[in-house]
Formats: C-alpha cells, sequence, structure tokens
C-alpha cells in the first residue's frame, strides 16, 4: 500500500528564486501580524487527510484528483513523495497535573500502541510530563523498555495545566531533529489549558515552521468525573458525587476554548476525545494508522499579495472523500 508523507523535498524549497513569507494556518483564522513568526520559502506547503464517507483514509489519488485555489484562484499544484519508511521522531506529552492522574488507567495501552513505531527501528520517541511546568522525563531514544519505563511510572502533579508550554516546549524539541525525520507531537492533556504563559498564535506558527504534525487525545475532567463516580474511583476527591455546580463552571469553561482542538485544526492536524480505556486504544489506534497517510500538496503562488490568503482544497470528485487541511497562509512581500 502506498502512502504519502508530510514533508516536502528540501532541495525544491532551497531551489526557490523569488522567496516570500509564508505561515500556513487552518481554520481561516488570521495570525495577528506583530506576533506571527515567519520562515522564508516561497512554496506553500498542505498536508491533507482524505476521509471517505465512514472515516476511512482513501489512498492511491494523485496530484491530478486534487484542486487548490488560493484566494479563489486555481493553482498548478504538485504531490510531493518521501520513501517508504521514512524515519519518525515523535514527541508523546503527557499531562500529570490536576484530574489528569485519572486518565491513567485509561491510557494502559499507550506503550502497545507504540510498538509498531519502534518494531521499524528509526523512530526516535522522547517523552515530555506537564502540570504548571514542562519536564523532559526522556529525551529521544530508539529502546522502547525506556519509553515503558516512563508510561508505567507517571505521577500525579500539581493543579496545573500548562497545555501551550508543553506544546512550545514539545515543537522546540522536534525542532533540532533532523529535517528528513517526520515531526510529530501527540499531545494528551485535558482540552483547556491553566497556566501557560504562550499565546496560541504563536504556538500555532511554531508548529507551522517546524513543519510537525500534532495529533491531540483530550479528555474532560468534568465527563471523567461523572465516569469516576460511577465507578467509585473517585473518593479521595473533594466531591464523591457528581458536583453539579462544578460541572457547570468546567463545561462553560470547556466551550470557551478548547485549545488542543483549536491548535490541531489551525495547523492542519487531529483532535480527537477520549473518555475509556477502550475509546483512548480506538484513537491510538488511528494515530498509527495515519502518520503515514497524508498527502503533501504543494504550490508556489506568483506574486503574491501581502496578508492573508484563504486556500481550498478539495477533490476533482466530491465523492470520493472529503479533504481535511490547511485553509489560508500569511504571505508578506519580500524587503530589500
Amino acid at each position: 500500500m502506498k502512502c504519502w508523507a508530510k514533508t516536502a523535498r528540501r532541495d525544491s524549497l532551497r531551489r526557490a528564486g523569488t522567496s516570500f513569507l509564508v505561515v500556513a494556518l487552518l481554520g481561516g483564522v488570521a495570525l495577528p501580524q506583530e506576533t506571527t513568526l515567519r520562515s522564508q520559502s516561497n512554496v506553500v506547503l498542505i498536508p491533507a487527510l482524505v476521509k471517505d464517507q465512514q472515516g476511512g483514509i482513501v489512498y492511491g489519488l494523485q496530484a491530478k484528483d486534487f484542486i487548490v485555489e488560493d484566494d479563489g484562484v486555481e493553482q498548478p499544484l504538485r504531490l510531493d513523495e518521501t520513501p517508504e519508511g521514512q524515519p519518525i521522531s515523535l514527541v508523546v506529552a503527557i499531562q500529570r497535573g490536576r484530574r489528569a492522574s485519572y486518565e491513567f488507567p485509561r491510557m494502559q495501552g499507550l506503550k502497545s500502541m507504540l510498538d509498531p513505531l519502534f518494531s521499524l527501528g528509526t523512530a526516535r520517541v522522547a517523552v515530555v510530563e506537564f502540570d504548571s511546568q514542562v519536564e523532559l522525563t526522556r529525551n529521544f531514544t530508539k529502546d522502547a523498555s525506556l519509553v515503558d519505563d516512563d508510561l508505567r511510572n507517571l505521577q500525579p502533579g500539581d493543579g496545573g495545566a500548562a497545555i501551550l508550554d508543553a506544546i512550545d516546549y514539545s515543537v522546540d524539541l522536534l525542532k533540532k531533529e533532523p529535517e528528513e525525520r517526520q515531526r510529530v507531537l501527540l499531545l494528551i492533556s485535558e482540552t483547556r489549558d491553566h497556566g501557560s504563559h504562550g499565546k496560541i498564535d504563536e504556538t500555532v506558527a511554531a508548529i507551522g515552521q517546524s513543519n510537525a504534525v500534532m495529533y491531540a487525545l483530550a479528555f474532560s475532567p468534568a465527563l471523567s468525573n461523572i465516569l469516576d463516580t460511577g465507578r467509585g474511583t473517585n473518593k479521595n476527591e473533594m466531591h464523591q458525587g457528581v458536583d453539579f455546580l462544578d460541572l457547570l463552571y468546567r463545561t462553560a469553561q470547556a466551550m470557551k476554548k478548547n485549545v488542543p482542538s483549536t491548535i490541531a485544526a489551525m495547523t492542519g492536524g487531529e483532535y480527537e476525545l477520549f473518555a475509556t480505556r477502550k475509546k483512548f486504544e480506538v484513537r491510538m489506534t488511528d494515530f498509527t494508522n495515519h502518520l503515514h497517510s497524508r498527502y503533501l500538496l504543494s504550490f508556489a503562488p506568483k506574486s503574491p499579495h501581502p496578508g492573508l490568503h484563504q486556500i481550498r482544497v478539495r477533490l476533482k470528485d466530491a465523492g470520493n472523500g472529503a479533504v481535511l487541511a490547511r485553509s489560508s497562509y500569511w504571505a508578506e512581500g519580500t524587503t530589500q
């Protein structure tokens, strides 16, 4: 089965003539110009995942099967292929603060879900844990037993959940990995940030600069509290029964800003919610299956106007599936 990877051919970028500044986003959200981190490139990269109506991955498509429009104008595009077996650098960032420790039993299958990556012999995995602070538990390693030990020994943290800071830290780690490696961040956290110093727009830009892809597996503290109350596994909490006032508060807060979902959407990543061990294992299986399933589309705009550009990516035959891809980028003319 032939799959397409997300990393662009670096030589095509180095052979660029006139360059401009590009930051790719998803969701049609413009990043403020004064806070956007930019990198020089004359190629707009569009990692794209294609799913059929049942949610299965669609393989075997070619460049001619896609249509990419830049501000409504169809663009000549290319589809880059990376050799099969491309090495992967993966950062697993796990929340341990706040109520995250109640999720640890639901994540017991995490190590086994990573085994297919280690079995390739080329994957390098790092482990980051966070509460109000971010800590590198394990730097990149090919030794599955070391990662297994780290995951088995997860300990509860403090009352923080600095999700943005953890993503920023993880992306910095990925930036140091060789460019020919596929850079991936697996974030396991609740939906709302508590205590980060970073900003969403800067985090999104950093992910774009690093050419990384993020897969977010999130849990809802409010929903978990209900489930744990039914199981009787939260007896040491202040509210052994369902605290409906707390539930309403947490629900309202979650609706204000779901950080993992927002960032995944804006960077072309994926986001899934889990509430049970079975659901977690299903989501992890999807994660490993999707690593090499993205098509990497690219195009070179001709004299793009400075500012936000809207991208539309679709299939010529809409019945072949739905495309998950970035929907905008930011361009600025070359300065002298």
